[in-house]
Parts: structure tokens; C-alpha cells; sequence
């Protein structure tokens, strides 16, 4: 069986075992996923939401945001619950960004597979770029994050969020490294860092309870 988690339950695209327990979701399966936070208490787009509203000092209604790897639109979902009213979404899988669309959340939707080429937006448009769940070592290179710096106006917050399980824990060192490295370039500041010991559920014998996680919030210089 091959299972894979780190970007959260709108990544995972098989099947996997919880205890006696076993699941089976198709990415258009919607009654499914209307359960799948709940089941694997999966918090990264709720923690990216309230991270950037506590830093955020502009009016929000007028923000636009750009939602990385935005799936079927939890990450939208929550920023609007905050404030934010103008989003566009990127993601690799068709079939989530139709699900997206039906969200009536977003001005507009492109397909773009991360890490491949340039994410398909214009520099210096946004005033918040977004990331929730794919920065894990199975999903996208940790260079990708100089992309939404390059989307993010100056001035504009740039948070993402990485799982901190045992087989993610290189990623997110070489995560870490890169932001650090672009730190030192000038091109960004950082503004908060959050360690989460609750992140979301694990999902392995190894990992039984709460994954911890890491949510990184940064502003374009």
C-alpha cells in the first residue's frame, strides 16, 4: 500500500489504515471529504489563516491572495472566514481545482504543476501568498518558496506550513535553510514562526497521536 499524508487529507490519494480502521476516498468523492479534516484534524490551513490576520495591517477586503497548492479551497475558506475576499488559486490536480471552482471562492483558478516551472502568476501582485499544506519532502522542492516571494508585492506576507513527522524532518531542514538563505539576500524578513505540537494527526504505527508542524510567516522586502 502506498500511502501519502504530509500535505494533508486533500493530498492523500490511496488508501490508509487508522487502527482497525480503513478509508478509501476518491478526490471527487465530496461526501468524503467533507469528513476528511475532521479525521485527521488536519490544522495547517486554520493556523496559515490566523497567522496572517494577526500580522496583516492593510483592509483585508481589498487584499488579493494568492492560494499555493490550493486544493479544493479549505486554505480560501478559512482566510474569508478572516476577512479576505479575493483569492486565486494554483494547484497540480484538475480534479481538485474543479472542486475548487465549485467553492465559489476564487477570481480565478490555474493549473501548474510545483516546482516543474514559474508558478503561472505575475510578480509582485499579491499582497498575501499562501502555502498550507504541500511543503513536504513527497510533494514539492523547498526552492519553490522563492516563487511566492516573487508573486508577493513588496511589503506582502508570504506564510507557509510543513509537517514536522520523522520522515519530513530533512525537508524541513533544507525548508528552513532556504528561507534562511533567502533572509540573508535581503529579499524577505521574518515576521513570526510558529511551532505547533498539535499540526494534525499521524497516520503510522510510528507516528500515533498529534504531528507536530511548523507554520512560517514572512514579509517581501
Amino acid at each position: 500500500m502506498w500511502v501519502d499524508c504530509a500535505g494533508g487529507p486533500e493530498q492523500i490519494c490511496r488508501a490508509f489504515d487508522l487502527g482497525r480502521l480503513r478509508f478509501h476516498w476518491t478526490f471527487a468523492d465530496s461526501s468524503f471529504a467533507s469528513q476528511d479534516i475532521d479525521l485527521l484534524e488536519f490544522r495547517a490551513p486554520r493556523l496559515v489563516a490566523g497567522q496572517v490576520a494577526a500580522h496583516f495591517g492593510s483592509e483585508r477586503q481589498a487584499a488579493m491572495v494568492l492560494d499555493v497548492a490550493c486544493g479544493t479551497g479549505m486554505a480560501a475558506k478559512m482566510m474569508k472566514r478572516e476577512g479576505f475576499q479575493h483569492f486565486v488559486g494554483v494547484d497540480g490536480n484538475e480534479r481538485m481545482l474543479e472542486r475548487a471552482r465549485h467553492s465559489g471562492l476564487y477570481r480565478d483558478l490555474k493549473m501548474a504543476m510545483l516546482g516543474e516551472r514559474p508558478i503561472p502568476v505575475p510578480s509582485d501582485a499579491f499582497d498575501v501568498v499562501t502555502i498550507s499544506g504541500a511543503l513536504s519532502s513527497s510533494h514539492i522542492p523547498a526552492k519553490v518558496i522563492r516563487e511566492l516571494w516573487r508573486a508577493a508585492k513588496r511589503g506582502g506576507l508570504v506564510c507557509m506550513s510543513t509537517p514536522a513527522k520523522s520522515d519530513n524532518i530533512a525537508y524541513k531542514v533544507a525548508l528552513e535553510g532556504e528561507m534562511k538563505k533567502m533572509e540573508d539576500e535581503g529579499l524577505w524578513r521574518r515576521v513570526e514562526v510558529t511551532h505547533v505540537s498539535e499540526f494534525q494527526r499521524g497516520v503510522s504505527d510510528q507516528e500515533r497521536g498529534y504531528v507536530p508542524g511548523c507554520v512560517y510567516l514572512f514579509q517581501k522586502l
